[in-house]
């Protein structure tokens, strides 16, 4: 369920940080040989901006499918085709697979993946950029 709450920039910059230091840590792993690892990271990087953007509008996913409805409320966005929703909960699946069944991606996954993955990262900086956060 996505609440109404008062906007917490502090946050969401405090999660940008977080972002930041994925996104570092994501280019120095070996995709090919950590595929699962990989998975996870840049989902959480999508994630944690999504988090950071609802934050900056005073808005908060609470529930049992909170991270799924902070995904959805993205929609909303003209940035993101169908195709770009599609891929990210296809990500919020497979991490939860990996994290939770100890489920094997296998690395062309990321492979094939990867372009699209960074695009929806880079437009979600550009929207956070865009909300002064």
């Amino acid at each position: 369920m996505i609440i109404k709450i008062s906007p917490d920039r502090e946050k969401a910059k405090s999660i940008i940080v977080m972002v930041n230091d994925r996104k570092k840590f994501i280019s120095s792993t070996n995709i090919e040989q950590f595929p699962n690892i990989a998975v996870e990271n840049y989902y959480d990087i999508i994630s944690e901006l999504a988090t950071a953007i609802l934050l900056s509008d005073g808005l908060k996913a609470i529930g049992e499918n909170a991270h799924k409805e902070t995904l959805e409320a993205l929609s909303k966005f003209k940035e993101f085709a169908e195709s770009e929703m599609n891929l990210m909960d296809d990500l919020r699946i497979k991490r939860n697979k990996s994290r939770y069944e100890g489920k094997q991606i296998h690395a062309s996954y990321i492979e094939n993946k990867k372009q699209k993955i960074l695009l929806i990262i880079e437009k979600l900086e550009k929207l956070a950029v865009r909300k002064d956060i």
